[in-house]
């Protein structure tokens, strides 16, 4: 039995969501999860969005359902990417897993995570500050782990269809069957629209006249998912797995209209794909031991072309296309032979490749990362936890086009200590050491002629105090409040240099130079609170003070995270069959990059309804509609998000 079981569980669950759909835990895949939970529903400093919470707020792609929770922002680029900001840390130091797996692009550590769709996911974890260092090298902000589903009974799934404004059309299913000693598990999905309709009052907010005014143009987006597992279940402890999940992607990207009178891009990006294959297993060495592997291979393939004009019939030039490849594995051992303790240790390799066509030449490069770590789960008495964690990494540079090869090394470490005060309250601490590597993109590339690269960076450092407390404060009241504090160095930034550079007109201009001479200062106060008001209400609250400064200079601002931040949604349930459903999601306002200076955009306070019908418990139906009030409001300067939107959708579970 592990140490946590030994130690028992604080009794603070989600509030239950109003409505049916399938136990929180009930179709989890366990052996997807990195952190050691136990019979634990949440860790400190990491949330739970289940799969109620996806279905209950119609959340159809990762970016939009970690945007619910507290210390988390979604912005967007220039790029017409879904970007997620963890406690002010951007996707290259929190990175992407599915199952514990890589999914980050190695070239520059993004995703765009409006591409990956949750309709095959049981839940989402988002760890913070002192995240796990089981989960491997990178990790200096914090992690996001999608866990895919696991069947529990001979013959279980549903079947999902939707339709929305601007020609949105969903349509998923998921099946699955468990015979005791093997599982399986599989999963297709369809998510396309043409357009969205912009928000009152867009021609009056805009400078540069791109659209009508009334729908977005070149804002088309189509996803395609397909997923499978299968699953040996031996006996009662161990279990292996085998996974594969494929995705294809294409999208426009809507024409910049903003502030700026810089010429207009017109881009699309006529595939954007991503294939994933992966064994994970689990087996117990007789009573207090047990070892567990990962073992991946992982394609992501993009094209990208750009026209002439808003007609998207000439193009400026060849296809712009990436090809990234990643194999990978890890091992890790639990022991429990020692009383009181719980101990990990993982060793981590993962090899990144990636290949960018020119006219002239393929530029290859080649990364290989590896890390060891542990963890150890520690019972001080009846009352007190403590986990504390170390772990080396090395980054090694094996091929580069033009460049020489190298390496660079980093080592990290953790400590979290938890007071169990009552059955209903839990206080806890922590502070970590974190680290990030630079990119192949951060070192090597000269951005089109506006750069000059340098492959000497040094990885980024953050340091994170964190101090917390959750529980039970009244009856039906489920809360978790926390103090964050990080201290960031040898963040990398950009210095003019003179070198061989032009600007975007072709003319001689000094060099974007990237450097490790970056200070920052991060400190916030998070709340997540739920509250069940008798049988019928249900009401909760995410809200997010974070503030953010570069002590290196601080007339340079760090972007594109608001100050304030809150996701509330209130539920009523009148009838058996009838529930309704309003959430309103509002930020202070953000500032973000303008050329070569910046802005601040507007707050906004936006509102979503929903009803959903249930004539019986295997069948749902959903309408409503989002931002109610046709709010105009952007995340980018020059990107308005989407005005009202209608929809509808309905839901079969077998």
């Amino acid at each position: 039995m592990s140490i946590i079981r030994q130690l028992g569980m604080l009794p603070v669950c989600v509030a239950c969501a109003i409505g049916t759909a399938w136990g929180a835990d009930k179709n989890v895949f366990e052996l997807g999860s990195v952190t050691v939970r136990g019979e634990r529903q949440d860790t400190p400093g990491e949330s739970r969005i289940d799969g109620e919470d996806l279905l209950r707020y119609d959340t159809f792609t990762v970016g939009a359902a970690v945007n619910t929770q507290p210390g988390v922002t979604l912005s967007k680029n220039s790029r017409n990417e879904d970007m997620v900001y963890v406690r002010g840390f951007d996707p290259r130091q929190v990175p992407l897993f599915l199952d514990g797996i890589p999914l980050y692009v190695p070239y520059d550590g993004y995703v765009d995570f409006g591409r990956f769709t949750t309709f095959d996911l049981s839940e989402i974890r988002v760890a913070k500050g002192a995240a796990s260092l089981l989960y491997g090298p990178n990790i200096m902000g914090g992690a996001i782990n999608l866990i895919s589903r696991r069947p529990t009974r001979e013959l279980e799934g549903d079947v999902r269809l939707g339709y929305a404004s601007g020609h949105e059309k969903m349509a998923a299913l998921n099946m699955g069957t468990n015979q005791g000693l093997w599982y399986l598990q599989a999963g297709l999905s369809y998510l396309e629209a043409d357009t969205f309709r912009l928000g009152k009052g867009f021609t009056d907010h805009k400078t540069t006249p791109t659209d009508t005014g009334h729908w977005r143009e070149n804002a088309d987006r189509k996803d395609t998912r397909a997923s499978v597992k299968f699953g040996l279940t031996p006996n009662a402890t161990d279990e292996y797995a085998i996974g594969y999940a494929h995705q294809e992607g294409r999208k426009g990207n809507p024409v910049y209209t903003g502030r700026s009178d810089s010429k207009p891009r017109y881009w699309r990006w006529p595939y954007w794909d991503k294939d994933s294959v992966y064994f994970l297993s689990s087996t117990d060495i007789g009573q207090h031991h047990t070892l567990k592997t990962r073992v991946y291979w992982d394609q992501y393939k993009n094209g990208l072309d750009m026209y002439k004009d808003d007609r998207y019939e000439v193009t400026t030039g060849p296809r712009s296309t990436y090809e990234d490849t990643t194999y990978g594995a890890s091992v890790e051992f639990i022991t429990r032979a020692f009383r009181g303790h719980e101990f990990h240790v993982a060793a981590h390799y993962k090899d990144d490749r990636h290949k960018d066509p020119t006219p002239e030449a393929t530029k290859r490069y080649r990364d290989v990362t590896t890390s060891i770590a542990f963890e150890d789960l520690m019972a001080l008495g009846d009352r007190w936890r403590l986990r504390v964690g170390a772990d080396y990494e090395k980054r090694e540079a094996r091929e580069v086009y033009h460049w020489p090869t190298g390496s660079t090394h980093a080592a990290n470490g953790l400590a979290e200590l938890i007071y169990d005060y009552s059955e209903n309250h839990e206080f806890f601490a922590s502070v970590a050491h974190k680290t990030r590597f630079p990119t192949i993109k951060d070192r090597y590339s000269a951005k089109m002629g506006t750069a000059l690269p340098n492959p000497d960076l040094r990885p980024e450092v953050a340091r994170h105090v964190e101090l917390g407390w959750r529980g039970v404060p009244w009856q039906d009241g489920h809360a978790e409040v926390s103090l964050f504090y990080s201290s960031v160095t040898d963040l990398i930034q950009n210095e003019m240099v003179v070198g061989n550079c032009v600007d975007r007109k072709g003319k001689p201009a000094l060099c974007d130079h990237a450097v490790n001479i970056g200070r920052a200062r991060v400190r916030g106060f998070e709340v997540d609170f739920r509250q069940q008001l008798g049988e019928r209400w249900e009401a909760g609250l995410a809200y997010t003070w974070i503030q953010r400064h570069n002590l290196s200079d601080p007339d340079v601002p760090l972007t594109d995270v608001p100050r304030h931040r809150v996701f509330a949604h209130l539920g009523w349930k009148p009838t058996a069959h009838w529930t309704a459903q309003a959430t309103l999601e509002a930020e202070s306002g953000r500032k973000v990059g303008f050329e070569k200076s910046y802005i601040d955009l507007p707050g906004f306070a936006v509102l979503g309804l929903k009803a959903t019908f249930e004539p019986r418990k295997d069948i749902s139906l959903g309408f409503g509609v989002r931002n109610v009030m046709d709010k105009y409001y952007e995340l980018a300067d020059g990107y308005p998000m989407p005005g009202r939107t209608w929809f509808v959708n309905g839901m079969y579970r077998f």
